[in-house]
């Protein structure tokens, strides 16, 4: 399950088990419910710890997004489980601290949107894409994750990743602009560390606040219910 590490410098939540490559619930670190609680659990606490945040996780993955079985196994359902991984899109949007992804493994799907929510995007080069493949597997976006992703990244960019489920590496999605660094595998948490470190001086409510100004149309559209005629 998501756990926090509080160190020095900031507050690291990783996506899987303590101790683990793999957590073999959830190899994927995938957004089931369950984990979508544990998540949400781990953040408060890491906010607890009045320091910048780490998102990151060990292993493949970064997250491979929604949990595929269970939509399958609930399809009406749908709707209300998408309207909760939106709110914890918006949870970490809003989050007052500053907030560094650093990317592991591959990021795809929803796991790629919840990248794009951190302030700062580190990305691991060697192993790992970041990818959106709900064209290739003819799924479509909501308003939401629309909005996200044509916000948080060059609308060229958002373009193509959206219309055609590009792979980017990580030294291509630095070049694009959908992370902000590339970086070797053994440096990639003391590189976020490095980062919330200097920014370690932000954290209080007033980023809560200046966040939900900056990125107030954005929330917005994720606070809009997705509708039962999605798919």
């Amino acid at each position: 399950m998501p756990y926090v590490n509080v160190t020095d410098d900031a507050a690291v939540v990783f996506l899987g088990s303590p101790g683990v490559e793999l957590d073999e619930g959830n190899p994927e670190n995938r957004f089931g419910l369950e984990w979508l609680d544990q998540v949400t659990g781990a953040l408060d606490e890491a906010v607890a710890a009045d320091k910048p945040i780490v998102l990151t996780a060990t292993g493949k993955f970064f997250t491979n997004g929604l949990d595929t079985d269970y939509v399958a196994a609930h399809y009406a359902e749908l709707p209300a489980y998408l309207d909760r991984v939106h709110e914890l899109y918006a949870t970490v949007l809003t989050l007052p601290a500053p907030t560094i992804a650093a990317i592991n493994g591959h990021a795809f799907g929803a796991g790629a949107m919840l990248a794009l929510c951190a302030d700062h995007r580190i990305m691991r080069t060697g192993r790992g894409f970041w990818s959106l493949p709900e064209a290739a597997l003819s799924m479509p976006f909501t308003r939401g994750m629309a909005a996200l992703v044509r916000t948080r990244v060059p609308d060229a960019v958002a373009t193509e990743a959206m219309l055609t489920s590009r792979r980017y590496g990580a030294e291509e999605a630095a070049l694009v602009g959908i992370v902000d660094e590339a970086v070797p595998a053994e440096v990639l948490i003391d590189r976020a560390a490095e980062v919330a470190r200097a920014r370690a001086g932000l954290v209080n409510p007033n980023q809560a606040v200046i966040k939900r100004g900056l990125r107030q149309p954005l929330l917005a559209d994720l606070n809009v219910p997705t509708p039962a005629t999605l798919l």
